[in-house]
């Protein structure tokens, strides 16, 4: 398996991925706003259909979509100021409705579906260029505003009275999630990463018994499942994203029903 080029460059691109994303997850899951993934991911997909008809690299359409839904969810909210979650719901729909129109201007479903589900062992150097650079650039915002999004994770007001800019930190925070949702459309698919930065976290706040536990348990759990993924969809011939997820489901449900039977064993 490690002896194809595709299937190293599969594993180094995954693996950046699964660091990544479940760090942008333990923030989303601790703010109670896990939909916002889901709303990036389709207007992501409208940034991909947008690209395919132009003729332009699909992800950087991606990255650009995303980075105006996430500043325009910010805009929004400040008109829906007790039901914040409306204008992530918003975003999403418009997300869908561009999409399901604009695909039908693509010519080839082939590329449009290696979106909508990842391919993994297809993406090229300069893709692996991009994925490596949105790394850097995700890992060294999340470290250096590590206590400020705990902060704002937890309690916003009391973040404000602490002195932390909530808006300004809730903006850079949704501009990486964009950046990361774009990125892993073309590796792990449009409809399986808002689960990958849910699932991983899940596991992990079962575990875990403080933040800074879960967020390495969180990607611990995103580096096994992506990995056990990528070998099981090589050797199966499954969908790579699909697996993943599965995968994170299953570990998921083990975990609740192992931590039940322990309970039921002591009483």
């Amino acid at each position: 398996m490690f002896q194809l080029e595709f299937m190293r460059r599969a594993f180094l691109v995954g693996i950046m991925l699964s660091i990544v994303i479940p760090c942008i997850g333990v923030v989303m899951v601790n703010k109670r706003n896990s939909m916002i993934g889901d709303a990036l991911s389709h207007v992501s997909l409208a940034g991909v259909t947008i690209g395919l008809i132009f003729r332009v690299n699909p992800i950087i359409t991606a990255i650009i979509s995303c980075a105006v839904a996430s500043f325009s969810i910010e805009i929004m909210r400040r008109y829906f100021p007790k039901n914040s979650d409306i204008s992530t719901a918003i975003i999403m729909s418009l997300g869908i409705g561009l999409a399901a129109v604009l695909s039908d201007f693509v010519k080839g479903a082939a590329n449009f579906n290696s979106f909508l589900f990842g391919s993994i062992v297809a993406i090229s150097d300069f893709e692996v260029m991009l994925v490596t650079l949105v790394f850097i650039v995700v890992m060294i915002a999340f470290v250096v505003l590590y206590k400020a999004l705990l902060y704002v994770s937890f309690d916003e007001v009391g973040a404000r009275l602490a002195g932390i800019k909530v808006q300004a930190v809730n903006i850079v925070f949704t501009f990486l999630i964009s950046l990361t949702i774009s990125i892993a459309s073309r590796t792990v698919g449009v409809l399986m990463v808002s689960s990958l930065m849910v699932v991983p976290v899940a596991c992990a706040l079962r575990l875990s018994k403080s933040y800074f536990q879960t967020v390495i348990y969180s990607v611990l759990f995103g580096t096994i499942f992506t990995i056990s993924g990528i070998t099981i969809s090589f050797y199966r011939g499954l969908k790579p994203g699909g697996t993943m997820v599965l995968t994170g489901i299953v570990v998921l449900v083990a975990i609740v029903i192992l931590q039940n039977l322990k309970k039921f064993l002591k009483i």
